[in-house]
């Protein structure tokens, strides 16, 4: 068995999580004391290690608890999913650090970047492709001269920023998905309104109506649905889905 102190300094956790996770019925240790203090045993740790796992993918209290105590569960499949997930955190993070790295260089030479290597942070996805069209369908409209107006000054530093942000989002829906989660759950339209939020930060002023017609966008268009999909087979349609619920 082990105190709730040293629980929190092996799980990396604060004591008033852990109280809070029995206050709501969460993780409610298997011991107590003579004197009255919590105890965790050997099946609470494991407990404690999924729930931290799911909230690791983007999950709140409530699916954490709904999932754990659904028969259905697979801790060893859960796991597996996490395991493929941080790989490809990882391998995004190399490549960004590798794009800080070149962007330093260039700071210290005197010299801004070059149009390939502003590419960078967008993977082997060029938007570039798509500027004429963006014009064409968009050109004249207020989010467009606002979103042209706010990306001209965004250093390659801001653009990473925005794509970590992105996929972070992409992540969350991701998790959603691989458990089954529909896209019209109040999670799903959640993270839905991060997407909207994330637009309206870095681009422009997303309203209801331009967040459908950008849902709507992602899976008419098959260059966007492929380009989406390349996180996950699905996760355009599942988005298009989840956009459409938050404003039903």
């Amino acid at each position: 068995t082990e105190t709730i102190g040293a629980v929190a300094r092996l799980a990396g956790v604060s004591i008033r999580t852990l109280h809070h996770y029995d206050e709501i019925g969460l993780l409610t240790p298997g011991g107590r004391s003579d004197s009255g203090y919590r105890l965790y045993r050997d099946h609470d740790l494991e407990r404690l290690q999924q729930i931290l796992l799911l909230r690791e993918l983007g999950m709140g209290l409530d699916e954490v608890a709904r999932v754990l105590d659904d028969p259905a569960y697979d801790r060893l499949e859960a796991l597996r999913q996490q395991r493929t997930r941080l790989d490809r955190s990882r391998k995004r993070m190399t490549r960004l650090i590798a794009a800080v790295d070149a962007a330093i260089s260039a700071a210290e030479e005197g010299r801004t970047m070059t149009p390939e290597e502003s590419l960078e942070v967008f993977g082997d996805f060029d938007p570039s492709q798509y500027e004429d069209e963006v014009k064409e369908r968009w050109g004249n409209t207020d989010a467009y001269r606002a979103s042209a107006r706010r990306t001209k000054s965004y250093t390659k530093q801001d653009w990473q920023k925005i794509g970590a942000d992105s996929n972070e989002i992409n992540q969350a829906f991701i998790a959603l998905m691989d458990h089954g989660i529909p896209a019209y759950s109040p999670e799903a339209k959640a993270v839905a309104e991060r997407h909207r939020g994330h637009i309206s930060k870095w681009f422009y002023q997303c309203s209801p109506e331009i967040h459908t017609g950008l849902g709507q966008m992602y899976v008419a268009d098959p260059r966007f649905t492929a380009n989406i999909d390349k996180a996950k087979p699905g996760l355009a349609q599942y988005m298009s889905d989840a956009i459409a619920a938050l404003w039903a």
